[in-house]
């Protein structure tokens, strides 16, 4: 059994800060999402997702799988978007046993928005503060620590 020690004052400092700094990071991007295109992190995360699927369209339990939520929370998802005209579901497979979603074109035209204005918002509040140096470091770490996590799983 691994030995379990604490974390030092200084080390408790580096990792408040840090997760200090992530909130507010993610908060600023999240209100950019709801400001600039009027849509929330979880539609942004289905447009994105759809708008890179093949035909802007994919299965229901394929758009489940690749963004690791719950099922329930998908299809409330999925209903809430449907009804802002976002998305539209469709039958697919044999004899329509598949149920298929898709980008509207009022749902394509929100994905182009909302990935242009996000991605001017990561710019702004994450990649422009970063040295060539600092985002390497950031990218390692950030790869080892995925890394580290999959394989984790895969041994379960």
């Amino acid at each position: 059994m691994a030995e379990t020690r604490t974390l030092e004052p200084g080390e408790w400092e580096f990792w408040d800060t840090w997760m200090r700094a992530q909130r507010l990071l993610t908060r600023e991007l999240d209100r950019g999402l709801q400001r600039e295109c009027g849509i929330s992190k979880a539609e942004f995360s289905v447009l994105v997702t759809l708008w890179q699927a093949p035909g802007h369209q994919m299965r229901v339990a394929e758009l489940n799988e690749s963004l690791d939520w719950e099922k329930s929370r998908v299809s409330h998802q999925l209903t809430r978007m449907e009804n802002r005209g976002f998305v539209a579901r469709t039958q697919s497979g044999a004899a329509g046993r598949r149920t298929a979603i898709g980008l509207t074109a009022n749902g394509r035209d929100a994905a182009e928005n909302a990935i242009i204005e996000h991605a001017g918002n990561i710019r702004r509040y994450f990649l422009d503060s970063l040295t060539p140096q600092q985002a390497s470091v950031i990218r390692t770490w950030s790869e080892q620590t995925i890394e580290r996590f999959e394989t984790a799983a895969d041994a379960e």
